[in-house]
């Protein structure tokens, strides 16, 4: 375990633990106290993909633990085309670790995730953010627009599609790009592996199906999470439209929203002093 909050990609340990015939890949960081924020990645990252400054400021109260889901970045194994495999896999990576209780972090397809985890082992977990995320296809969300559409089935995406997906276009929001970007490049490890094409569309199939799945069947499940939530979300998100994060409030039990009025689906690295604040507080409470 290390016992600062400095995090690097390039310069933090790397983790190894076996479950069964697959090895997790994580990192942790942190001051060894406090329950444990396990941050649950997107379509298409590793764990290298998580901004620096972001997971240092969470690890500043506790541990923050990062890891590749099997068949994905630093962890082998076949990929997964399932939520509910991606759960399970997340659950098994840890109970490896002999947690007992964590909080979750999910970010946009980890976001779908995490409630998965909280649906299979509702004891495992004491609070949840989803953040730029969903539960599903609410009544009057807008579709999928044809350009994310397009990028997402791309085995690579150039710098203009990411702040495209991520970003709004406007001089601001864009510059916060920029800077998060050129920061996840200064700091990625040499060799660092990639998020295979076969893993990725089996990512994609499972977002398809969580978007497919009867707005009833959602809710009904919804309505099982009742340990405390943070929902967030950049109300100019073109990946995952923020009606889904207020429509997944509105039949949460326990549950609180906060939108960003000039931010995308990475408002939270656009907005890190302020988010990461509101999670700290959140998990404080």
């Amino acid at each position: 375990m290390t016992s600062t909050s400095s995090y690097s990609p390039s310069t933090t340990k790397t983790q190894y633990v076996e479950v069964g015939s697959t090895r997790y890949a994580y990192r942790r960081v942190g001051p060894g106290k406090g329950v444990p924020l396990v941050l649950v990645h997107r379509f298409r990252a590793t764990i290298d993909w998580w901004d620096p400054e972001f997971v240092e400021a969470l690890a500043a109260e506790r541990d923050v633990i990062m890891f590749d889901n099997v068949g994905v970045g630093y962890t082998e194994g076949a990929p997964m085309n399932t939520v509910e495999a991606y759960a399970s896999g997340a659950i098994a990576f840890i109970e490896a670790l002999d947690l007992t209780q964590v909080d979750l972090l999910g970010w946009s397809f980890g976001g779908v995730v995490a409630q998965g985890i909280v649906l299979k082992r509702h004891d495992l977990v004491r609070r949840l953010i989803v953040a730029g995320s969903g539960s599903g296809s609410a009544p009057g969300m807008p579709a999928m627009g044809e350009r994310v559409a397009n990028i997402m089935l791309k085995p690579r995406t150039d710098p203009e599609d990411a702040l495209y997906l991520f970003y709004p276009e406007t001089d601001a929001a864009r510059a916060k790009g920029v800077e998060h970007f050129s920061k996840i490049a200064a700091a990625m490890p040499k060799n660092a592996p990639v998020v295979t094409e076969e893993a990725a569309m089996g990512q994609l199939a499972a977002i398809t199906a969580t978007l497919a799945a009867p707005w009833e069947q959602v809710t009904a499940n919804l309505k099982k999470i009742t340990l405390p939530v943070l929902y967030a979300n950049g109300a100019h998100d073109v990946m995952i439209d923020a009606l889904a994060s207020y429509a997944a409030v509105q039949e949460l039990p326990n549950a609180k929203l906060v939108l960003y009025s000039d931010a995308g689906h990475a408002f939270l690295f656009q907005h890190l002093e302020d988010f990461t604040a509101e999670v700290k507080t959140f998990l404080r409470s």
